[in-house]
């Protein structure tokens, strides 16, 4: 790869991590063509992005970061990166579920990045794989939302319900009595 090439690259990358809100680095060794497609798949339908690059380009991308050191460890060997830009969960979610098959398990988690923390492989699965999704929040919130205003529904037809009620009872009893 060219220099001028190596730059273009590193840019990319740098744009992706400076955008990003979440990004897990997978380790892809042993893997045959037709699963890490699969998995490309995967991660376009949640709308993540996936890509392998030389973990050197990916050094000189992230080293304005101050976080950039604690990955040093994880930048070795075969290493793709799954770049999450409005749910943060999502890459992680599409690795979880990848992995329960069992054709799937050679893939392996390295680390997640979340805020500028790191997250070991334990982390991204057991933490950030089970955060609510932006879908999720947000039926979540609407429901905060939407009870109080229920509940001062019930509230206001309360009285008319029981009147209704008292009505029954009386009629009930006229039958009754006649």
């Amino acid at each position: 790869m060219e220099r001028a090439d190596k730059a273009v690259v590193i840019g990319e990358v740098k744009a992706k991590f400076d955008r990003m809100t979440s990004a897990v680095f997978l380790d892809f060794k042993g893997l045959n063509v037709a699963v890490v497609t699969k998995l490309r798949d995967e991660f376009r339908k949640a709308g993540v992005e996936y890509r392998v690059v030389k973990n050197t380009l990916v050094h000189h991308a992230i080293k304005h970061h101050k976080w950039a050191n604690k990955l040093d460890g994880t930048l070795t060997g075969m290493t793709g990166i799954a770049w999450s830009y409005e749910d943060p969960s999502a890459a992680a979610k599409v690795v979880k579920a990848f992995r329960k098959e069992k054709e799937h398990e050679k893939l392996t988690i390295k680390a997640g990045l979340i805020d500028g923390q790191i997250l070991n492989a334990e982390g991204v699965e057991n933490q950030l794989a089970t955060m609510p999704g932006k879908n999720e929040l947000r039926a979540t919130l609407l429901a905060t939302m939407a009870a109080p205003m229920q509940q001062f529904l019930q509230q206001l037809n309360a009285p008319l319900q029981n009147f209704v009620y008292v009505l029954k009872a009386k009629e009930d009893a006229a039958n009754k009595a006649g």
